[in-house]
């Protein structure tokens, strides 16, 4: 986690690269209170999902856009201005993901099953066998089954955004492990010589 949020800092000047940032986003490259348009809306829905945005969605960035903004930006440890720039955007691009995963690899869990995959991933970036990007972390080869069999695709639960907001604020169940697999569905017997640290659900999670 501490590796993660040094990260968010150093890879600001990049985050509209990343697939969550709106292709139009006013040319500062900051959403703010008075700006209007489908990138407001979009903003908004993501916001909404994530329970951080309780208005309609209107499209017009109002005095609730920008609180809904600062609170997000202050459980996400950014600085919580209310303006919506480059490194919100990616931070939201990031619980996106996360909130894929968890959906695909854990909704037939408990809630806090799908906060013990979303600690999961968060462990791994502090891991130096692991890479050091929430994306590139979710997207390595054969790392989550939920991304290769097309679950990734499905639209996150409002469980799993929160389980996911739970994991980054500090929430660990499984105490620190990098690996959880089903011992009645796993099929690489590797997986098994890892030691096992917790069971939550149908999930072992392991060192």
């Amino acid at each position: 986690m501490r590796n993660y949020l040094l990260s968010k800092c150093l890879l600001f000047f990049v985050a509209a690269s990343f697939l969550f940032v709106p292709a139009n986003v006013h040319a500062h490259g900051l959403l703010t209170n008075g700006n209007q348009g489908y990138e407001v809306s979009a903003l908004q829905e993501k916001l909404k999902k994530m329970g951080f945005f309780y208005g309609p969605v209107t499209g017009y960035f109002g005095a609730i856009t920008e609180r809904a903004v600062a609170d997000f930006q202050y459980k996400t440890n950014l600085s919580s201005d209310g303006v919506a720039g480059p490194a919100t955007f990616l931070m939201l691009n990031d619980i996106e993901q996360m909130a894929r995963v968890v959906h695909g690899e854990a909704r037939g869990e408990s809630y806090i099953g799908k906060v013990a995959v979303a600690a999961v991933i968060l462990n791994r970036l502090d891991d130096p066998a692991f890479p050091n990007q929430i994306g590139d972390v979710i997207h390595q080869t054969n790392a989550f089954t939920a991304v290769h069999d097309g679950q990734y695709d499905l639209q996150p639960s409002s469980y799993a955004y929160h389980a996911v907001m739970d994991a980054m604020q500090g929430w660990d169940p499984t105490y620190g492990s990098v690996y959880y697999y089903n011992p009645e569905l796993a099929t690489n017997t590797w997986i098994f010589s890892r030691p096992s640290v917790t069971k939550i659900g149908n999930h072992l999670f392991a060192q």
